[in-house]
């Protein structure tokens, strides 16, 4: 959880929020297929539950000043990796800086699968 202190008081940003905020803006971009389990804790939730998860496949580490981001996604079969790479990138960026206007330092994207 990321809290910081504003002249109207404490503000708290959960990592699920962090999470669910992200997923959607990966999963919208174009050539993204879905999301792969990231750790083993997100691998052994999927096995015990068949529930999609929007946050499955991203890990944040941070502060108020700055996050990290690593994404493990499947991607659509012909398209190119490193476009929709570049294209994550931004958007998480922008998304996180306009939802929350915390500064995204690092997002890194892990290719897990190609689907046809």
């Amino acid at each position: 959880m990321i809290a910081y202190e504003t002249r109207l008081g404490t503000i708290s940003i959960t990592n699920e929020y962090l999470t669910k905020l992200i997923g959607n803006a990966v999963s919208s971009c174009y050539g993204v297929v879905g999301m792969a389990p990231g750790g083993k804790r997100q691998r052994i939730l999927g096995l015990l539950s068949k529930k999609e998860y929007a946050n499955k496949g991203i890990v944040v580490r941070g502060n108020e000043d700055s996050i990290s981001v690593d994404l493990h996604i499947i991607v659509s079969y012909g398209m190119n990796i490193n476009a929709i790479a570049k294209s994550i990138v931004n958007k998480v960026r922008f998304t996180v800086d306009e939802a929350i206007g915390i500064k995204v330092e690092k997002v890194t994207v892990k290719v897990d699968g190609i689907e046809e």
